[in-house]
Order: C-alpha cells, then sequence, then structure tokens
C-alpha cells in the first residue's frame, strides 16, 4: 500500500483538546472484523466483550515532563527544549529538540529556571532540529533528574493549541502508568480508570502489563509514498516473565487477547517466537506495521482515532483491514467522534 492511501480531511472541530469529564466515558466505536459491523457505545462497556481468562495488554510507561524553556545566552531568545532520550546518566547528556532551531549552534549555552539554576551546553547536531545537550548541575543525579521534573511541563501534543493546564500532569498519564521514561501517553490506556480495571479484574480477566517508553518518532509523518522506505525511530520495550506467562497461557487456550493501544501491539509484535508465542524482551525496536502484516499475538486491539499518513492509523488499518477502517473514519467524521490523544476509542475485535 502506498501513503496517498491513508490521507483523509478531517474537520478541525473534531480534535480533542480535552478529554472527556470521566475517563471511561469517551465514546467507544467496536468494530467487529468478522461480522464487518460497527457499534456505538461507551468506553465503559468494553467490559461486555471480555470474558474470564481473556487478557488485556498495558502499557505502563510514564510520561516524565520533557518540555523545558530556557534562554539562550548573550541574547536571552527564548527556546523550547524537548527531552528525548538520556544518553549518559554520568554526564548528563540528553538527545533534545530544540525550537527555534536555527538559533542554536555547538557552543551555546542555554539557562532555565529562576536564577539560572541549571544550565545545558549544545555540544552537538544530530538533526535540522535535534541537538546533544550537556546539563551542568552540581547536585546529585536524584536532585538533577528532581530539577528537570520540577522545571518541566507535560508535553502535550503540538495539535493541541491550547497551554498547557496544571490539570494535564494527571489527565495525560494512565492510572496504570509506573515505569518513567516516554515523552507522550500512550493514549488508548488514558480511557480506563480505576473503576473500569477492577470490574474486569472481578469479572476475571487477566491485566498483563509490558513497558514501551513513547518517543516522538511514533508520531512523526510518514514522508515516503513507498512505505517500505519509511524508517521508525527506535523505541525501548522492556517485557517480563509474568506478562509473557500470561498472555501465552490465554493464546494457548484460544482466549481474546486484546492489545491496548499500538505501543502494546508495537511491544508484542517485536518479541516473537518462531512458534508463535511471545518472548521476553529487554532492548530497542524500530518495529513498522504496516498493510500487509500477518498479527502474532493479539487478536483484539483497543486504539484512538488517529491523524492522517500516521503510522498508527497504517497499524490499526493491518488489525482491522483497510476497507474497514476507511469505513469506520468516514462513519466517526459523521457522527462527530473526537479524534487524537483526548479523544474517543476504537475496539477492533
Amino acid at each position: 500500500m502506498k501513503l496517498s492511501h491513508f490521507n483523509f480531511n478531517l474537520p478541525e472541530e473534531l480534535l480533542a483538546e480535552y478529554p472527556s469529564e470521566n475517563r471511561d466515558e469517551s465514546r467507544l466505536m467496536v468494530l467487529n472484523r468478522e461480522k464487518q459491523t460497527i457499534e456505538h457505545k461507551m468506553f465503559k462497556d468494553l467490559i461486555d466483550y471480555f470474558d474470564k481468562d481473556d487478557v488485556m495488554i498495558l502499557n505502563n510507561t510514564k510520561v516524565f515532563p520533557a518540555r523545558l524553556f530556557g534562554n539562550k545566552e548573550k541574547t536571552g531568545a527564548r527556546i523550547e527544549v524537548f527531552l528525548l532520550r538520556e544518553l549518559n546518566e554520568e554526564q548528563r547528556l540528553w538527545d533534545v529538540l530544540v525550537d527555534p532551531a536555527r538559533k542554536i549552534r555547538i557552543g551555546n549555552k542555554l539557562y532555565f529556571g529562576e536564577g539560572e539554576s541549571l544550565v545545558a551546553e549544545v555540544i552537538d547536531n544530530t538533526t535540522s532540529r535535534g541537538r546533544t545537550l550537556r546539563f551542568l548541575y552540581d547536585g546529585s543525579y536524584r536532585d538533577f533528574r528532581l530539577k528537570l521534573r520540577e522545571l518541566g511541563e507535560t508535553p502535550l501534543p503540538k495539535y493541541i493549541k491550547r497551554e498547557v493546564e496544571p490539570e494535564d500532569e494527571e489527565r495525560y498519564q494512565t492510572i496504570f502508568a509506573k515505569n518513567e521514561g516516554a515523552v507522550a501517553a500512550p493514549t488508548a490506556g488514558l480511557h480506563f480508570s480505576k473503576h473500569l480495571l477492577k470490574r474486569l479484574e472481578i469479572k476475571g480477566v487477566n491485566l498483563a502489563e509490558v513497558t514501551l517508553h513513547v518517543g516522538l518518532g511514533t508520531f512523526n509523518p510518514v514522508e515516503v509514498e513507498d512505505l517500505s522506505k519509511h524508517k521508525m525511530d527506535s523505541e525501548e520495550i522492556i517485557i517480563k516473565k509474568d506478562a509473557v506467562d500470561i498472555i501465552n497461557t490465554a493464546i494457548k487456550n484460544r482466549k481474546r487477547v486484546c492489545a491496548v493501544g499500538t505501543t502494546a501491539m508495537r511491544s508484542i509484535e517485536s518479541s516473537v517466537s518462531s512458534s508463535g508465542t511471545l518472548n521476553e524482551f529487554d532492548g530497542w525496536s524500530n518495529k513498522f506495521i504496516f498493510p500487509p502484516y500477518d498479527f502474532s499475538i493479539a487478536n483484539c486491539m483497543i486504539t484512538n482515532f488517529h491523524t492522517p499518513k500516521s503510522t498508527l492509523l497504517m497499524m490499526a488499518s493491518a488489525f482491522a483491514g483497510h476497507d474497514f477502517i476507511k469505513k469506520a473514519y468516514d462513519e466517526a467524521i459523521k457522527e462527530k467522534y473526537k479524534f487524537y490523544s483526548y479523544g474517543d476509542a476504537m475496539l477492533i475485535i
């Protein structure tokens, strides 16, 4: 398939600037692949589609406040710094994106916080907007990380045009977030409330946690018409034995295995055995899933409504079938479903 197959016009009013008041009361579109039917539900109705010993795979990554604002030495120009990846804990080296990038050159110093309590030096150019920074901070590593947290703000996606609000710190985080390291939330998981998770557990649905630290590469637009030439950025994945055992038992017993979000799906598809079961994993993956693709582990998926030409839409299309997803998106627009991170959800069974 080509890039142009994944383009569509999205009315601006369907972009969700704010989430539902209650996490599990967003809308839910249910796609049945076998029957080719579409149902309109609430997210909390999800429980009706799962039985005892089915499995939900959750990405327990935690978003850290990755967006900083500093000032360039001498000129005082305001510079946005987006923390992407820690390269070296001891030397406090980070890969970052800077904006405006044309003003930031190797050797420049950037000052952050009241009284310039944190300083960074630019030591390398990585891409047009990418830089490597060395943070200069006298305290311990723990104090340094606390300082980053104090100065940083929740990295809401660029398409949310409003200012970050205090509520976003809690709302742009899943309730099962544990392992800090993501620069964006695994958004399908944002719809789960504590109450809904408890109801699923009482029903006997098993929860398996994996970790994929979401990077910005997930959201980079695809710019090549031939999808096989697109390169995904690598993201760190950790899949432990307890999750592997839960998931493989469900596969063996022909239960419903549901990947909650594209990140959970990419995690498990990055570590498949030759017999079609899940292996433990601790490393990096740049797996890019687009049609046609044979999925090995999950037979069910929860996802949000995604941007045109995005790798996320391509994965959903590979799972549901391209024509079926196209029909579902046309209906979502007609029925005024909300799109993107704070938007509504889709269950594909």
